[in-house]
């Protein structure tokens, strides 16, 4: 092979995979992210974590679905959580026309102590849909955390690339599953963090991690309201079933 032919066929090379990047980066551009907040009276807690747990199981199934949970407030079990992220919005469409998503609307009519909250998230450091499934070890009690950040206008960039330079140590923690960081689509100077770990020691392990200080720095100093730690919800999950 001639010295020509070796430069054309590593010109080709390159371009393939500089398309099959676009085409991934485009694909995860047209990903949505909703997280649904459902406040349930007492009563009919039972009947509507089942309606939850029916819808998810149903979404998992799905090819166009990337993940889909559902959770409890640790501190308060009649707030239920939907997180859920789709390949499309058409793809979050057809499900919510499906029956299961409408079994959760019809016992919502009365079940609710108020209208559900519905917020679109964009996903700042994109996970591939074998990250967002990835298992806990069957020894593993898992929980998640989620935390509200309302930045201070002017800093949010700053949150952005200090939890930028962050996640890559965080995501190598041994007792992280997922870590997420995702920024309200309302709003941006709002945003959510997803982090799911293996159980509790490696949560409070995660808080002594010296690459996290520059993250409290900020939540200290840079936020709308204090303390941080009110933003932050402990969240017990019910749905997909307990892993085995």
């Amino acid at each position: 092979m001639s010295k020509q032919q070796v430069i054309q066929r590593s010109g080709i090379f390159f371009l393939s995979v500089i398309g099959i990047l676009m085409l991934h980066q485009q694909a995860i551009a047209q990903q949505v992210a909703r997280l649904t907040r459902y406040e349930v009276k007492p009563a009919n807690e039972s009947a509507f974590r089942e309606a939850l747990r029916s819808y998810v199981l149903q979404s998992l199934s799905s090819e166009n679905n990337i993940m889909s949970e559902a959770y409890q407030e640790q501190d308060t079990a009649g707030v239920l959580w939907l997180i859920e992220r789709w390949k499309d919005q058409g793809a979050l469409d057809i499900a919510a026309a499906g029956i299961a998503f409408k079994a959760i609307q019809n016992v919502a009519g009365n079940a609710l102590v108020q209208p559900a909250k519905i917020l679109f998230v964009q996903d700042l450091e994109p996970l591939t849909k074998e990250q967002w499934r990835r298992q806990p070890g069957k020894e593993d009690k898992p929980m998640t955390i989620m935390l509200f950040v309302d930045a201070k206008t002017g800093t949010e960039n700053q949150f952005r690339e200090t939890y930028h330079k962050a996640m890559p140590e965080f995501r190598s923690e041994a007792g992280v599953i997922n870590y997420q960081l995702s920024q309200l689509q309302s709003d941006n100077t709002q945003f959510v963090t997803y982090e799911k770990f293996r159980n509790e020691e490696t949560f409070q392990y995660h808080l002594r991690f010296p690459p996290i200080q520059p993250v409290i720095d900020y939540l200290n100093t840079s936020i709308k309201k204090q303390p941080f730690q009110a933003g932050l919800h402990r969240l017990i999950e019910f749905a997909p079933e307990k892993h085995k």
